[in-house]
């Protein structure tokens, strides 16, 4: 085994401690936030790609929840809670401008619990099944390096509100990353029967790489990474295949997110209006 420690250049920039939820603890995500939209900014096309990235994170965070008390371990259980936790923060500070740019006034709740799987946006590989705790992990590899290069560009959006949540989801990113990438290795280059399931894993989720690069063409950056924590693991990228037809940003999903949709939103549903 290596270091523990095992990708010390992943955590460059860290901005001390980043690793909890920031969008919890009061009724208005945007609350002290200069919320008017700059008139060069295109409102519909502002609207379009926050509600992206805030499904991504929606239904991300969903999956990571559903490792309550089934996790190896109760120090895992407590980490990928918290990633929930972050993933669903950056979902309400974007559902919440999204709402305000796309002429509707619907609040984060209207976003999450009132649409059907059809009319969210996110990519494919979020709403699969969580499988096995390496399926978890290499997904949330792959996820969490693409978001972080989307998110490290949109830092610097025309749009005050989603530069500034860009940036604060940046040092969250870094760690939900740096998290994925030790365990991959730890896995990877652990007992025959971990790197066995590290290697099927990636396998599996690499596939659906063309579908975040459609929707962000993060290739370069996202290929640095996986080179290098794969190369640690003792782990390689499998070979390219045709691209997996259909493209969650365009409400084409599969059959697992209409039943993660019936669970996250049957409170809601069964009390319309009711708050808590």
């Amino acid at each position: 085994m290596h270091d523990d420690h095992l990708h010390p250049s992943l955590a460059d920039g860290d901005g001390g401690d980043a690793r909890w939820a920031f969008g919890t603890g009061f009724e208005d995500p945007l609350h002290g936030v200069d919320t008017t939209l700059p008139a060069h900014v295109d409102a519909a096309a502002l609207a379009a790609n926050c509600l992206a990235l805030a499904d991504d994170a929606l239904i991300g965070a969903q999956r990571l929840a559903e490792w309550t008390t089934r996790a190896p371990e109760l120090e895992e259980e407590l980490a990928l809670a918290n990633i929930a936790l972050d993933l669903l923060g950056q979902a309400r500070l974007l559902y919440a401008r999204c709402g305000q740019v796309d002429g509707s006034a619907r609040d984060e709740d209207a976003y999450a619990y009132r649409r059907d799987a059809a009319e969210f946006r996110n990519v494919r590989l979020a709403e699969l099944p969580n499988g096995d705790f390496a399926f978890t992990i290499a997904r949330l590899l792959l996820l969490s390096t693409w978001r972080l290069a989307h998110l490290t560009r949109l830092a610097a959006s025309a749009d005050p509100v989603l530069a500034a949540v860009a940036a604060k989801g940046v040092k969250e990113l870094a760690y939900h990353r740096q998290y994925a990438a030790e365990w991959t290795v730890r896995l990877g280059d652990g007992t025959e029967e971990s790197h066995r399931r590290m290697h099927t894993t990636i396998a599996q989720v690499t596939p659906w790489l063309p579908e975040l690069y459609a929707a962000y063409d993060a290739r370069e950056e996202v290929g640095a990474v996986l080179a290098q924590v794969l190369d640690s693991a003792g782990l390689a990228l499998p070979a390219a295949g045709p691209p997996l037809p259909g493209h969650g940003r365009n409400g084409e999903h599969t059959e697992h997110l209409a039943p993660l949709l019936a669970e996250l939103q049957s409170v809601a549903r069964a009390h319309p209006g009711a708050t808590w």
